[in-house]
């Protein structure tokens, strides 16, 4: 009787996760048709792309079945961009393809990853006819996503194909998961979709399972980005000289949002009253906010009667003296966190879930964040253990933080300290080759 109503609870569940599709194919079909003017004018970069239009080396590439990796931004090209290089280290010889959805992702995969992929797209747009396009051209030999890219249409078209799909660098963020309960069983079906579901931290595969994932496709194999940031400290390419200019000690903000730019200038000044020859190199998240930071500055000067020398760095001789200087140009952060005497990582005193604290600690940085780290919550939790990060909460404890450290001795014991984690950290995408090479290997 039981094993009955399993059977019934099951084919409802199945019914209703049908329904949710068909509903999603509708609704997003008909949003597609809808919005076209609009998405034609906000993606005139790579529209053909997006609709599944591939230009003809695609086309060719297709006749031999690529590999299908995907990255949405900035952040999942550096996870992806170790696992590339691990499978051509590894041998891996088949034509391989990088599709990105952000410009700032296309230009960073420009950057990291050039000539191991055999050609960079945009994504296709999740609607079904869009999807049995692109599918249909490149008719891939598997498909990677990095991180938490979960897009049912492709999934599912993929899936029928009975083409492979991994999940590399995965993370289920609180937030996700949350949303993932409300519709358990749909996601459930989602996720176990994919071959393999490669995730960071163990607390990810904990919640994959709790969801209903079959626990034989979970692995934990730790951040692909402590590879990425390995492999791109010890071979580059650097845009920026390692040194800074001549002058004082440089402070970093480094991917700030708007809110957070006022604290750390206001940290910075107070830090110039013990340090009269600091200088702040402040990154936006956006660099497009560029002009409005230096308007800000300016501002700041006049109200104030200041006279921090402000330039931005596509119009800077860096040999000329500055007291900030804001970064306008992207792929850059990395380089500067290199000048850092200590920097301080943003999205995180605005709830923002944080950004990318490993960049600055790679170099030895000790790093200072806010409270609010959710989708960086493990490596504040591992560099705070270890001394390499702080937790401040206005511009007096960030400032404070700032003009803390200092000496020969400190900075060796934060390279020791730096050396030691990443060194702990630091094979997760070569392992996420493995074991994903071993499934394209059986197909």
């Amino acid at each position: 009787m039981v094993r009955r109503e399993e059977r019934i609870a099951a084919t409802g569940g199945e019914w209703k996760n049908q329904a949710l599709l068909a509903a999603y194919r509708g609704c997003l079909s008909l949003a597609y048709a809808a919005g076209f003017p609009y998405l034609a004018r906000r993606y005139r970069e790579g529209l053909a792309e997006r609709r599944g239009f591939l230009p003809e080396p695609l086309c060719r590439l297709g006749t031999e079945r690529p590999l299908w990796v995907h990255a949405v931004s900035v952040g999942e090209v550096q996870a992806a961009s170790p696992f590339i290089a691990a499978a051509r280290e590894s041998g891996f010889a088949a034509p391989l393809v990088l599709s990105t959805t952000t410009s700032t992702g296309r230009t960073m995969a420009e950057r990291l990853v050039g000539p191991a992929a055999d050609a960079l797209f945009y994504y296709p747009w999740d609607v079904p006819r869009i999807v049995r396009r692109a599918v249909s051209t490149l008719r891939p030999r598997g498909y990677v996503a990095m991180e938490t890219e979960v897009w049912p249409e492709l999934l599912g078209q993929l899936d029928e194909r009975k083409i492979p799909l991994f999940l590399v660098n995965g993370r289920l963020s609180e937030r996700t998961f949350r949303k993932a309960l409300r519709w358990r069983s749909f996601w459930s079906m989602l996720l176990n979709r994919f071959t393999l579901l490669l995730f960071r931290e163990e607390e990810d595969g904990e919640k994959a399972r709790f969801l209903g994932v079959d626990p034989g496709r979970i692995h934990v194999v730790g951040d692909a980005k402590v590879e990425a940031l390995l492999r791109r400290r010890n071979k580059g390419p650097f845009s920026l000289p390692s040194e800074p200019p001549p002058g004082g000690p440089v402070f970093v903000a480094g991917s700030t949002h708007e809110g957070e730019e006022e604290i750390v200038l206001d940290a910075f000044c107070r830090v110039r009253r013990t340090l009269p020859d600091a200088r702040l190199v402040l990154v936006p998240r956006h660099p497009e906010r560029a002009e409005a930071i230096l308007a800000l500055l300016r501002a700041r000067n006049g109200e104030r009667g200041e006279a921090l020398k402000s330039e931005r760095l596509s119009r800077c001789n860096l040999s000329a003296s500055w007291t900030i200087l804001v970064v306008d140009r992207v792929g850059v952060l990395f380089d500067v966190y290199r000048w850092g005497r200590s920097a301080f990582v943003g999205g995180s005193l605005v709830p923002r879930g944080g950004q990318n604290l490993l960049e600055p600690a790679v170099w030895g940085v000790p790093v200072q964040h806010g409270p609010f780290v959710e989708d960086f919550a493990t490596a504040a939790e591992k560099l705070g253990q270890r001394g390499m990060a702080q937790v401040v909460r206005n511009a007096e404890e960030l400032a404070a933080a700032w003009t803390g450290r200092g000496g020969a001795e400190e900075g060796e014991r934060r390279s020791e300290l730096c050396r030691a984690f990443f060194d702990e950290e630091g094979c997760a995408a070569s392992k996420a080759w493995e074991l994903v090479s071993e499934r394209l290997v059986l197909q």
